[in-house]
């Protein structure tokens, strides 16, 4: 199992970091595959638990609410128009769900009322959130703040991963999550500071002065991705729970899903976006 996540992880970081140094429309796509995946994982999530989620507007909702986060970014012009394009596209979405629901009970649905509301979580949760990854990249510093934030996370999961697996005693929640601990949380929290200082050291050469990113700033970075980041993941565990499966998929063997690999993703990196908007731009 662990050879097989080390090869599943060399697969696909290459291309990843690649996509992300490239930005526009290769990091767009990138970001595409990931999350329209794990919207089909997590429509298959919810109906191994007997639940009638809305498949095609989950997956379509996520992309429209993606591109529409996305759309100032890519047509400046558009920035004026934000707050009414990102409105817009989830009013759509909720009169869709709504519709799509309503006929569905009609036509014999026992369960339309939690169906309504697993279809509008899936696409709020993953398409609004997921729409931050695009704005956070099209900063001044975007790939600096990019090449800080992601590593942050993922080294923070390592950390937390390997810390736990050799010290952890104190389980932390045994329900969602058995094998996580406390210790390992700790470890999560210093791996992510230092790695997220780490990263921000190089983005500042990068990035040049004044930028923002740099040691300190990446350290704080380091420490709000390591926090919210669990939220994520023990977020996705609680649905999994439910539903009575290990993993979203088994899409990365061992890895489980493309759900499972961005859980902490989704609440770290609009967390990140916030605090460099409020503290570091």
């Amino acid at each position: 199992m662990f050879r097989q996540r080390i090869i599943v992880t060399l697969l696909l970081i290459p291309p990843g970091i690649a996509c992300i140094f490239l930005g526009g429309w290769w990091y767009f796509g990138l970001l595409q595959f990931f999350f329209l995946t794990a919207a089909w994982e997590y429509s298959g999530l919810m109906r191994k638990g007997g639940f009638r989620p809305a498949l095609p507007l989950i997956v379509g909702g996520v992309f429209l609410l993606t591109l529409a986060q996305s759309a100032p970014s890519f047509w400046p012009a558009l920035q004026s128009e934000a707050a009414l394009i990102g409105g817009g596209a989830i009013a759509l979405l909720l009169v869709a769900a709504t519709t799509w629901h309503l006929i569905d009970f009609e036509r014999g649905a026992s369960t339309s009322a939690a169906d309504w509301a697993i279809t509008v979580a899936g696409i709020v949760y993953l398409g609004w959130m997921g729409g931050y990854f695009i704005p956070l990249r099209a900063l001044p510093a975007g790939l600096s703040w990019t090449m800080t934030i992601l590593p942050a996370i993922w080294f923070s999961d390592s950390g937390a991963y390997t810390v736990g697996s050799r010290w952890g005693k104190h389980r932390m929640s045994p329900r969602l999550s058995p094998k996580k601990t406390w210790e390992g949380f700790a470890g999560g929290i210093v791996w992510g500071i230092f790695f997220g200082a780490l990263f921000g050291a190089f983005g500042s050469v990068r990035a040049g002065p004044g930028a923002g990113v740099g040691f300190r700033s990446g350290a704080v970075i380091g420490l709000v991705v390591s926090l919210v980041g669990v939220l994520g993941d023990l977020g996705i565990s609680m649905l999994k729970r439910q539903m009575g499966v290990k993993d979203s998929s088994n899409l990365l063997g061992a890895h489980g899903g493309l759900l499972d690999r961005v859980d902490s993703w989704i609440v770290a990196v609009p967390a990140a976006y916030f605090v460099i908007m409020l503290f570091f731009r």
